[in-house]
């Protein structure tokens, strides 16, 4: 499966943050949304947020973006 387009996934973003608020519960809904569901954003975001190395913030986003859709 591949990962959605940047333009179909800011159109589908703010329905997204919800859950996003929910798999990453430090990070805050302005926050999510500044993303506007931009994959390295996001990914910069959670490294910093959760101290983790930036592959596995990137399996992170990928795994969800997936899940969700998008």
């Amino acid at each position: 499966m591949s990962l959605p387009s940047t333009d179909a996934l800011k159109g589908k973003w703010q329905q997204q943050v919800g859950a996003a608020k929910i798999a990453w519960g430090k990070l805050t809904e302005d926050e999510l949304l500044k993303t506007e569901g931009q994959e390295q954003k996001l990914a910069g975001l959670i490294k910093e947020r959760y101290a983790l190395t930036r592959d596995e913030a990137d399996k992170q986003v990928k795994s969800f973006l997936q899940k969700c859709k998008c």
